[in-house]
C-alpha cells in the first residue's frame, strides 16, 4: 500500500466533498475523492461503476442538492455516503471502490494498492 496525503482537517467540512489528484494516472495514481459526514471522511476512487468515468463535472460537486448523497453527474445514479452502494440508477447493485483513510496529526492520508 502506498500512503498519500489528502488534506487537513480542516480542508474538508463536514457535509462536504472534495476531489484531489494524487499525480499523473499513467504512473498508476488516482483521482480520488472524500466526503465528510458525522464528523467521519469516507474516500472513494472517482469512477462510476456503470461508465468508468468520473463522478463530477464541476470541481468537488460530488454530492446531490440535499448534500445526503453521492451523485452521478453523467446519468444521476445515486450511491450511499458511508458504503459507497448505489442504491438508484443504472448501476444500482454496484458500489464505488472505497479508498482507506489514515488519521494522522498533520491531516488525512489515503491508503492506495500498489
Amino acid at each position: 500500500m502506498q500512503k498519500h496525503f489528502l488534506c487537513g482537517y480542516e480542508d474538508l467540512a463536514e457535509g462536504e466533498s472534495k476531489g484531489y489528484s494524487l499525480g499523473d494516472n499513467s504512473a498508476g495514481l488516482d483521482n480520488v475523492f472524500a466526503v465528510k459526514k458525522d464528523g467521519e471522511v469516507f474516500a472513494y476512487k472517482n469512477v462510476c461503476p456503470h461508465r468508468g468515468i468520473n463522478l463530477e463535472w464541476q470541481p468537488d460537486q460530488f454530492l446531490d442538492s440535499e448534500k445526503a448523497l453521492i451523485q452521478c453527474a453523467s446519468h444521476g445514479a445515486l450511491f450511499e455516503i458511508t458504503t459507497g452502494e448505489c442504491i438508484a440508477g443504472p448501476c444500482a447493485g454496484d458500489a464505488l471502490t472505497p479508498v482507506p483513510v489514515e488519521y494522522a496529526q498533520e491531516g488525512l492520508y489515503v491508503l492506495l494498492a500498489d
